[in-house]
């Protein structure tokens, strides 16, 4: 579920950036594949663009869809962004820098959050052949493969996503951050408010109700992307910076039909839960939080921001859509 990187991380560095090269994999499909692709974004709303702005009687929200690793690219956006930070009562993001916090004090104390000690292993659950490749594939990240087999697989999953350059360039240099810590660290210069959209643990809670095969398909549908993962990152971190990021999700449904090896409507079932599980079910619990803070700023003539990744913008269960549902008028400001 190669796709899943891209929805909940979408790990990307000014290193990584800068060092780690790929090619766009959507430009080297065929020409008939590619125009199934533009059938199927365009049919999605909302598809394109990653900021607008929200507004409803006298309150208004800016929102930008957001990127998880450094670029330099993110500065213009920055730009476009300061009008609206320096008059914000509020900055939501997925997760504040309290809930990073927690987050990593959780993972430290509590290592059965990532492992499973008590289950069959990984080397158990999957055909010889793929714990193989996945042990391969993970080794070259870094990871032990004796560690590996103890891993959860949705976790395992996310890890064999990010290419083996960024991972590497993430260890030596470390990883500055996003859009999303940009975002943040201008709001704490002007003693704004961040307030986050989720409580920390929610990546855990995403995947608990998955049942074992749902788990092994995860990795199962990811392992071709793990040959080629720096081309993958590429193929986003373009549609991205080209305010199509739907793009990149219809493109991991066509590249799961012709690599997976699993059949088009498992492929088709996979997409839906990853889809509900990771966007459809956040996105509705923000629309309580987002608008309730836009109406308390607008009581003292300010507006607030929302960041969060670009994913969360587009289709019929995106914010966007939820927040014209209820009423809000909508204009997109990088078009």
């Amino acid at each position: 579920m190669r796709f899943v990187s891209a929805a909940i991380f979408c790990l990307f560095s000014l290193p990584v950036a800068a060092e780690c090269v790929g090619t766009n994999l959507i430009a080297e499909m065929p020409v008939e594949t590619q125009a199934r692709i533009d059938e199927a974004v365009a049919a999605v709303p909302f598809h394109r663009g990653n900021l607008w702005r929200a507004t409803k009687d006298d309150a208004e929200i800016v929102l930008v869809g957001t990127y998880h690793f450094a670029d330099f690219r993110h500065d213009a956006m920055m730009q476009r962004l300061a009008g609206a930070l320096d008059d914000a009562a509020l900055l939501y993001v997925e997760a504040g820098p309290e809930q990073e916090a927690q987050l990593t004090e959780a993972l430290q104390n509590d290592p059965e959050l990532m492992f499973d000690s008590n289950g069959p292993t990984l080397p158990e659950r999957l055909t010889e052949d793929e714990w193989q490749r996945l042990s391969t594939a993970i080794e070259a990240r870094g990871v032990p493969a004796i560690i590996a087999s103890r891993m959860r697989p949705w976790y395992i999953a996310l890890l064999v996503g990010i290419s083996p350059c960024m991972m590497q360039r993430m260890t030596e240099k470390g990883d500055p951050g996003g859009l999303d810590r940009m975002l943040t660290a201008r709001a704490e210069e002007l003693d704004i408010p961040v307030r986050p959209l989720e409580p920390w643990d929610t990546v855990f809670s995403i995947f608990e109700d998955l049942t074992p095969d749902q788990e092994e398909d995860m990795i199962r549908a990811n392992l071709p992307a793990a040959e080629y993962a720096d081309d993958y990152a590429a193929t986003l971190t373009e549609a991205y910076f080209d305010a199509d990021v739907w793009r990149i999700w219809e493109f991991a449904r066509f590249d799961a039909y012709e690599t997976s090896g699993l059949p088009h409507e498992i492929v088709d079932e996979q997409m839906d839960l990853a889809r509900a599980m990771l966007m459809d079910r956040r996105n509705q619990s923000w629309i309580e939080p987002l608008t309730t803070g836009a109406f308390e700023a607008a009581e003292d003539g300010k507006g607030i921001v929302a960041g969060f990744g670009a994913l969360h913008l587009p289709g019929q269960q995106g914010v966007l859509q939820l927040l014209k549902d209820d009423g809000w008028e909508l204009e997109r400001l990088d078009g």
